[in-house]
């Protein structure tokens, strides 16, 4: 089943449960200035309201375009009002539409599903790159150099959350959120169980140890 992941900067549709259509998913997320917080492995949409708390809707939409796991999402801006200039500018920071007034959870649902019916389904970046290592999307195939890295799909997810998040150090609960194992908790060593496979598989192909593990902190991958 696919998941479609739809983002807001309006806190109000955190806790909305996902709604399902035929064989697809739609998960609600909220969005702040720090950008998604989990492996995004479906199309994005993201709803971004023209003033938000720490940063203004414009500077949000600059980001998720400069962004590697959001440059392709689809961008609504949400206007206070319907002005001419505001439009302009929504659009030139990279919005790919706009509406005006905040929207409901119904309403965002039908444009998504209308917008996707036209388009079929938004095309997600097809290589992560983090140094010597290359992450193929639509093959799910990773290799450091010319080597292809023997994964299993779980470990597949957790590299491709590292490369999504290069030199910075996650926590294991944070790696935990990030590949969507929240519910039912999981113990946080598991992680560690995780990056020992992880490891072994980087080193069969010559990666040597890229994942560094801050003590008491978590781990890292060094791009």
């Amino acid at each position: 089943m696919e998941t479609v992941y739809i983002y807001l900067t309006d806190p109000r549709f955190e806790g909305f449960e996902e709604f399902r259509h035929g064989e697809t998913r739609f998960v609600f997320e909220h969005l702040d200035a720090g950008g998604p917080r989990r492996l995004l492995d479906g199309p994005i949409w993201a709803f971004v309201d023209w003033v938000m708390d720490d940063l203004s809707g414009l500077e949000m939409c600059r980001r998720l375009r400069a962004d590697e796991r959001t440059r392709d999402a689809h961008v609504t801006m949400v206007l206070e009002r319907d002005d001419k200039e505001d439009r302009r500018r929504a659009l030139a920071a990279g919005a790919d539409d706009y509406m005006v007034g905040q929207p409901e959870r119904n309403a965002v649902l039908d444009r998504v599903l209308a917008v996707q019916a036209r388009r079929g389904h938004c095309n997600l970046t097809q290589t992560l790159q983090a140094g010597q290592l290359a992450i193929d999307l639509a093959a799910l195939q990773a290799r450091w150099g010319a080597v292809a890295v023997q994964l299993r799909p779980n470990e597949f997810r957790l590299l491709r959350f590292f490369a999504e998040n290069p030199n910075r150090v996650l926590t294991r609960l944070e790696l935990i959120e990030g590949l969507g194992k929240l519910e039912p908790p999981i113990d946080e060593r598991t992680v560690d169980v995780w990056i020992g496979r992880l490891r072994r598989a980087l080193k069969a192909a010559g990666a040597g140890n890229p994942l560094r593990t801050v003590r008491s902190l978590g781990y890292v991958l060094d791009a």
